[in-house]
């Protein structure tokens, strides 16, 4: 019995799938009946091309995005850790992923073993998280703390033609 290899999520993409994904790319909240308009099709052609793209993984969330600064966390922060092996990634990103302020986790090349983005209360909480959370992670043999002071970009990756 042969196995259907499935292609690639971008190879599965034709050009109205694109459209849609650079239109609902830059606003998630836009009705399915302006797509539709946009695209010359019909609302359910629109909303059964995004379900198949979330089944897919094309699409990987929608949502609200919230201001850290207008809920209490003023300090935007990166950091470097260093592991005793890098083996471990997968040990210390679990622990990682119990500390709510850590919002993001790579898996890097160069200096660092793995990059984090956390936000803190202010300098202080931000001392608790290093100090007292994330230097406590087994296998975590240093840190290396970078501070946002503003966010210049932010958007979405571009749709390819």
């Amino acid at each position: 019995m042969n196995a259907k290899k499935s292609a690639p999520a971008n190879e599965r993409m034709d050009s109205l799938d694109r459209k849609i994904l650079s239109i609902i790319s830059q606003n998630a909240r836009i009705p399915f009946r302006d797509v539709a308009l946009q695209c010359g099709v019909s609302r359910a052609a629109i909303h059964q091309r995004v379900q198949k793209m979330f089944d897919d993984g094309i699409i990987i969330g929608s949502g609200y995005h919230v201001n850290p600064q207008c809920v209490g966390y003023k300090t935007c922060t990166y950091v470097g850790l260093t592991l005793e092996k890098g083996s471990m990634y997968h040990q210390v990103v679990a622990e990682l992923d119990q500390i709510p302020e850590v919002v993001e986790s790579h898996f890097t090349t160069g200096r660092y073993t793995m990059m984090i983005k956390l936000f803190a209360r202010d300098n202080s909480h931000l001392m608790e998280l290093i100090n007292g959370r994330i230097q406590e992670i087994k296998g975590v043999t240093a840190t290396e703390t970078l501070i946002s002071l503003d966010e210049s970009i932010k958007k979405e990756v571009p749709v390819l033609e």
